[in-house]
């Protein structure tokens, strides 16, 4: 069930013809739906870590494959236009990342992405990688962890946290999400001294963190975002180029993504970053973007009650401005 699936075709606007890149494409529920929208010849390059949600997607949608409408790639999306340029592909009329996890891969327990079902401790979405969580919670040290915790979960009882888990892990390696997510509650009560107040897991936030420092989300999202806009078709027939000005998509879950996202589209879509003080632009900045979501847009009542998992979603998009004469 593909998160903000109308409002991702709403803003891409599939076109026939048209060439597309879905960065994250987990089990294709979106990538289905631009591939229809695009009908007959529209094309689209999917790229993923996890070579099981390739393998997936290639069975179901196979039509698709057999037709070459539809290219598969392994890969991170912070090797956007290596992975495009080694199929040839660009430049394109959209572009998506959608930075939630499939269900599938949030309740395998081979992944252990959450604390709800007992599994290994490990968090990777490529199995190649070496830094797995386990390796991080039992080999970073007690300031390490804290960073973690409180950089990437915003969680306030960071320190307590990490002192609980060094202590632990001196009694035996802490291999397994149940284990982790026992310690962590203990110690976010013991500092609390209270019932927690709202009504989410005590370890959420602190899963959260492994996972992004286990997979370098954010340092890959700040990489492939002035990728995606150089991907992106200007329109208007510039040279090697047909149809619509390029647009990105990008579907964050958290708000670390999402002002990563925000900054970076509010930045392109500026003509001149120079201090407010300076008389005269500097900098020769120039706005290569027009945001077209303001603010983000996030699902509606009816999708979150159809999807729980949708209701952290928020969608920003903006389109690649024809670049100035010289």
């Amino acid at each position: 069930m593909p998160v903000l699936l109308e409002e991702v075709v709403r803003f891409l606007q599939p076109q026939a013809g048209g060439h597309y890149i879905d960065g994250t494409l987990g089990d294709g529920g979106h990538t289905e739906a631009i591939l229809e929208r695009s009908a007959p010849d529209g094309r689209v390059l999917g790229i993923d870590l996890d070579p099981e949600a390739l393998d997936r997607v290639a069975r179901r949608l196979s039509r698709y494959v057999k037709s070459g409408r539809l290219l598969l790639a392994q890969g991170n999306f912070a090797d956007l236009e290596r992975i495009a340029a080694a199929h040839a592909f660009g430049p394109v009329q959209g572009i998506l990342l959608d930075l939630g996890f499939s269900s599938l891969q949030l309740s395998d327990p081979r992944r252990g992405l959450s604390f709800a079902v007992e599994g290994p401790l490990d968090m990777r979405l490529d199995p190649a990688q070496s830094l797995s969580a386990a390796d991080l919670v039992n080999q970073a040290d007690e300031q390490e962890l804290a960073d973690i915790f409180y950089r990437y979960g915003e969680e306030r009882y960071a320190r307590q946290i990490a002192r609980r888990i060094v202590r632990e892990r001196g009694q035996a390696p802490i291999t397994s999400t149940r284990r982790l997510a026992e310690i962590v509650t203990a110690a976010i009560a013991a500092a609390r001294q209270r019932p927690p107040r709202d009504g989410i897991h005590p370890a959420t936030r602190v899963f959260m963190a492994l996972r992004i420092a286990v997979n370098r989300e954010l340092e890959n999202l700040e990489r492939a975002l002035p990728q995606m806009l150089n991907l992106l078709s200007r329109g208007g027939g510039a040279s090697g180029e047909r149809g619509l000005a390029g647009r990105m998509v990008v579907i964050a879950f958290h708000s670390l993504e999402d002002r990563i996202v925000k900054d970076f589209m509010k930045r392109e879509a500026t003509d001149c970053l120079c201090p407010p003080r300076t008389p005269v632009c500097v900098c020769g900045h120039r706005a290569r973007l027009r945001l077209l979501t303001p603010k983000p847009v996030w699902p509606t009542a009816e999708e979150i009650s159809a999807n729980p998992r949708s209701r952290s979603a928020r969608l920003r998009a903006a389109e690649r401005l024809a670049d100035l004469p010289a």
